[in-house]
């Protein structure tokens, strides 16, 4: 009898056919591949049973100077803080302008002559799609502040409970975001209701938007066909994203200020949250793909972007939010699969490992840890989460899949007769196989197998699938399978 090992590389590949993922993972959920093994991402809990009202879609987690945590969260209809002891005060601005919840299409039911278009048939792009309403928040020092992309106006939080958020006097309105830089200067996105200006304060007050030979506040029109989305820090620079294309912004003094450039075209952020930054190198989602800025903007390889992009409500794709979970290595983007109008997926990317997971989870906005000691994100129902934590999962599907996997030589039958498993804390997860004579033939499945010892099988085919599924809530980890057996004859 010969041994095969089942030598699976990490991450997900799934573009194109079946058979094409051959050889590869091609399904999973809330797994990872880390150091070499396949392991259950960490659970989830409950921070608290306050919950904000609205959909959250702007997150923030910062200390004082007194050494206080907070946690800063935008909703389409206000403004909420959450101090460490998990208390949620509502500090909505007087006057402030509630959103939408969700993107608001104008070519959806009624908005055109029943039986214009063939069933499955995209209609033809004559309407606009509102966003759904997001924020963009940071700090003045201290401070808590923050723009909502429908109300537009620039607000400032002090830290008292006591006090709503005030709008930033004197600064500009009709805003789709704002960034303080590291110059601590405030940026003012698509300024004045103009789609392409970036408009800034004076230094050290951004109180002061008047440019004059003795401040350092101006603005600048970006060169562009598209309308800034938003704009991250990078180490000596600040990036700012539109929808069609990139542009580096550079600190220069007066009287100028700051300086302008064009880094990529055809690389626009799909969402204003669609990004993450790791020290002087930036990841985000594109309609075009995934890109990469390291000083130079380039296509990030995607393994899963076939699968991600045709699985995706494209109507809802502003509420598409991305999170750096530094402790593994990744990036993860939150995005609505094309059967929900809600988050309720996510792709992520291992760039120590450079390999892709997906998966399905409920979550609309969060952090990476840092302010506090583990991820914090969002769900659609306004609850804030401890992720990374525990081992508890709310009953979701903790799984990985393989594509076809030909056994010997590809073209003989191979019949195996046991299971050797490679399995950490043994009796945790379990294997299911599925076997094919050929890509499109009837699959033939067997199991479950529990991975707690060799296990005698019966099992024949060409070519073959294998499922693990996490069977208890602990920190198992598995290896390399080997299957005993022997090739026969051709079919």
């Amino acid at each position: 009898m010969a041994l095969l090992t089942l030598q699976i590389p990490p991450g997900v590949y799934k573009n194109g056919t079946d058979y094409q993922t051959k050889g590869r993972w091609n399904e999973s959920s809330l797994v990872r591949w880390f150091e070499g093994t396949i392991r259950p991402v960490g659970g989830w809990r409950k921070r608290t049973s306050n919950t904000v009202t609205g959909k959250a879609r702007g997150f923030l987690a910062w200390r004082a100077n007194s050494g206080d945590r907070w946690i800063g969260i935008g909703t389409h209809s206000g403004l909420y803080v959450m101090n460490e002891a998990g208390t949620v005060t509502n500090i909505t601005p007087a006057g402030f302008t509630s959103g939408y919840a969700d993107a608001q299409v104008a070519i959806g039911y009624g908005k055109g002559t029943y039986g214009s278009f063939s069933y499955g048939v995209a209609r033809p792009d004559l309407g606009s799609v509102i966003p759904a309403t997001t924020w963009s928040l940071d700090n003045w020092g201290e401070y808590l502040v923050g723009c909502s992309s429908h109300d537009g106006k620039l607000y400032e939080w002090d830290l008292d409970t006591n006090n709503d958020a005030v709008q930033i006097a004197n600064s500009p309105e009709d805003c789709a975001g704002l960034l303080v830089t590291d110059e601590r200067i405030m940026f003012a996105l698509g300024a004045d209701g103009n789609p392409r200006k970036v408009a800034w304060s004076d230094q050290e007050d951004n109180t002061n938007w008047t440019p004059t030979a003795l401040t350092q506040a101006g603005d600048y029109e970006l060169m562009t066909s598209g309308t800034i989305q938003v704009a991250k820090r990078i180490r000596g620079a600040t990036l700012i994203f539109t929808d069609v294309d990139v542009h580096l912004s550079t600190y220069i003094g007066p009287p100028f200020v700051y300086s302008f450039e064009r880094a990529g075209t055809g690389c626009g952020v799909i969402s204003k949250q669609a990004v993450a930054v790791n020290d002087s190198a930036c990841v985000w989602m594109s309609r075009s793909g995934f890109w990469v800025y390291d000083g130079f903007v380039k296509p990030l390889q995607c393994d899963v972007g076939d699968y991600v992009f045709s699985n995706m409500n494209i109507q809802q794709a502003s509420k598409v939010y991305c999170v750096h979970n530094s402790s593994f290595g990744e990036v993860w983007w939150f995005y609505p699969s094309a059967s929900s109008t809600e988050n309720d997926s996510y792709v992520s990317y291992n760039y120590r490992e450079n390999h892709w997971a997906i998966g399905r989870i409920e979550r609309t906005c969060g952090t990476d840890r840092g302010v506090f000691t583990n991820p914090l994100f969002v769900s659609p129902t306004g609850f804030v989460y401890e992720h990374e934590v525990g081992l508890d999962y709310e009953s979701s599907p903790v799984f990985a899949e393989s594509g076809p996997v030909e056994i010997g030589d590809g073209e003989r039958i191979f019949s195996m007769t046991g299971l050797i498993p490679d399995e950490k804390t043994a009796g945790d997860v379990r294997a299911r196989f599925g076997t094919k004579f050929y890509p499109n033939s009837t699959e033939y499945n067997y199991g479950p197998y529990t991975l707690n010892s060799p296990t005698s099988v019966r099992i024949s085919g060409r070519q073959l699938a294998v499922r693990l599924e996490a069977v208890n809530n602990t920190d198992w980890r598995v290896g390399n399978l080997r299957l005993e057996g022997k090739a026969g004859g051709l079919r």
